[in-house]
């Protein structure tokens, strides 16, 4: 009886290891079960993982979430601390020297420390010619102490206003006090560089996940050209506790009906709508239309390789600015409530820095009006000598670029006799190519802020400027940006006023045409927070602070 017993003990205490080990399977799945994977879809590929030479809000979107620099933008556009401790920075009184303070624990993914030469080498190969990052010029150059004189080659790179008196004491002078220098810092330009890895790499660097070396709330481990790609949570990110999300999936989908659909059946936690789709899903709890602070406009390049003796033509680019309704590309195209403008400095992004006015007080001289565009247009074929012209209009090559390539072409040609408009629809990365290149006649894209300040926008258009795809150059325009820039930072009245100058200069010349200021309209499942509010410059999304419950 007694064998009995003990033979009966050993049974149950091998049934309860097994219902254990069962039990513990179980939890086990429902942990994985409950990851908080975000999934979400991207309209195109990222063009370029390296921080260097990233030119677009796709790319610098994910470098964001891979990467830290010294300060971050956290919702609603608040500046926090990033690798540097925010509260610690210390300005010289003349505005030109700011030193930062960089926390201990800052590491990169691979456990190295995260210090201030990472901060040196990054912005010196951000700056160095022979890297060809022209977005580091634009943002440097005159900016950072030795900067103009490096691109030019008249210095070396390691003479770049930067240095590292310590691994956490990171320092920067400055050409000219810089107003705006918190949001500034934030760019992708600015991000610190793991010397050793991205030496290592060589031409590969960033070009993959094995290739990348991340210091953010995120590290990249998939990456599929034209299909998609994972980030992961960062265990070795210094805020790690605070990150929610455990990874974002994301999908490659170009086209909107696919999207939504991948939506509907519960594959993707947020899509973006266009066109019907808006109207189709406004009453949805999951509808939100989020306001950005990007201006999209029609670009006109002057130094077009077959036509620039007519882009160069006021009138012509007058006639081309005019002819098209604006109104309904924001409604056949989006069919949300974003907002036909016709000016490129948002609405309710600058103040007045004492009267607390709006930059914009409202211009007309680019507004939608055919029979002032067809009055423009004969002056043009009158001073040009011609009857019939045939341009090129580059664009994505997703739905949504398509439908405004067709747009673009019923509008123009209907309202400009003689005109033919020839599409040419190409993957995102090979459109920036182009307009970058000059290699266009038309095309529509947009631009947001790098920073909180109106010269994010006014600067585009100064002669041989690394931004300034359409040819543009103005005596006139260049004097008084570089004004801006210069004599008047420490003007706040004189430069706000002066940069409402530059604007109205360059809308008379009809450098660009300006279209919409957008709103976006999603949908987003109920349980995914963090998602109700672009970021008002810079990146969409802070994914650091998405959280799903």
């Amino acid at each position: 009886m007694r064998h009995n017993k003990w033979l009966l003990l050993v049974v149950a205490i091998f049934l309860g290891l097994v219902l254990a080990a069962c039990s513990s399977g179980s939890d086990s799945t429902e942990a994985e079960d409950e990851e908080k994977i975000l999934n979400i879809a991207e309209r195109s590929d990222i063009p370029t993982m390296d921080p260097i030479m990233t030119e677009d809000n796709v790319s610098t979107q994910w470098i964001d979430t891979v990467y830290e620099g010294l300060y971050r933008q956290a919702p609603g556009g608040e500046i926090v601390s990033g690798i540097a401790k925010m509260e610690e920075t210390e300005v010289s009184e003349d505005g030109l020297t700011y030193t930062f303070h960089l926390r201990e624990d800052a590491e990169w993914e691979n456990g190295d420390p995260v210090t201030a030469q990472d901060f040196v080498y990054g912005w010196q190969r951000a700056n160095n010619p022979d890297n060809g990052s022209f977005y580091g010029n634009y943002l440097m150059s005159g900016k950072i102490k030795h900067s103009e004189e490096i691109f030019a080659g008249e210095m070396e790179p390691e003479e770049l206003g930067v240095s590292a008196q310590d691994d956490h004491t990171f320092v920067v002078e400055l050409e000219t006090p810089i107003a705006y220098f918190d949001s500034y810092v934030t760019n992708a330009n600015f991000l610190p560089a793991h010397q050793e890895f991205v030496e290592e790499q060589g031409d590969d660097f960033s070009l993959s996940p094995d290739n990348i070396m991340s210091n953010g709330p995120f590290t990249m481990t998939e990456w599929n050209t034209e299909e998609g790609w994972t980030v992961e949570k960062n265990e070795s990110y210094w805020d790690a506790e605070n990150v929610a999300l455990d990874g974002i999936s994301v999908k490659v989908i170009k086209d909107a009906d696919t999207r939504l659909s991948n939506y509907d059946v519960g594959e993707l936690d947020r899509v973006l709508l266009s066109g019907s789709q808006v109207s189709d899903n406004q009453t949805s709890p999951d509808y939100h239309s989020l306001t950005e602070s990007s201006i999209f406009w029609l670009k006109m390049n002057q130094e077009s390789v077959e036509n620039s003796e007519y882009m160069q033509n006021e009138n012509f680019r007058k006639a081309l600015a005019k002819a098209f309704d604006k109104q309904s590309y924001v409604d056949v195209n989006y069919g949300n409530d974003s907002v036909p403008v016709d000016f490129f400095v948002p609405a309710n992004f600058a103040e007045h820095p004492e009267t607390g006015e709006d930059f914009q007080t409202g211009s007309d001289v680019l507004s939608y009006d055919v029979e002032a565009a067809q009055e423009y247009w004969a002056t043009a074929k009158e001073e040009l000598d011609f009857d019939e012209i045939t341009l090129t209009f580059l664009s994505k090559d997703d739905d949504v670029a398509k439908n405004i390539s067709e747009f673009m072409k019923t509008e123009l040609e209907t309202n400009l006799e003689g005109l033919t408009i020839e599409a040419n629809n190409v993957p995102w990365s090979r459109q920036l190519e182009l307009m970058r290149d000059k290699e266009y006649d038309l095309a529509v894209s947009g631009w947001g802020p790098d920073y909180i300040d109106p010269i994010s926008f006014v600067d585009l258009w100064i002669t041989d400027g690394e931004n300034n795809d359409v040819g543009y150059s103005s005596e006139e325009y260049d004097e008084i940006v570089e004004s801006v820039k210069g004599e008047l930072a420490n003007d706040p009245v004189a430069r706000f006023e002066a940069m409402r100058e530059a604007e109205e200069i360059a809308l008379e010349d009809a450098v660009i045409s300006p279209i919409m200021q957008r709103k976006t309209s999603v949908l987003f499942k109920g349980n995914v927070k963090g998602l109700d509010q672009f970021n008002p410059y810079g990146n969409n999304y802070s994914y650091k602070y998405v959280d799903i419950e």
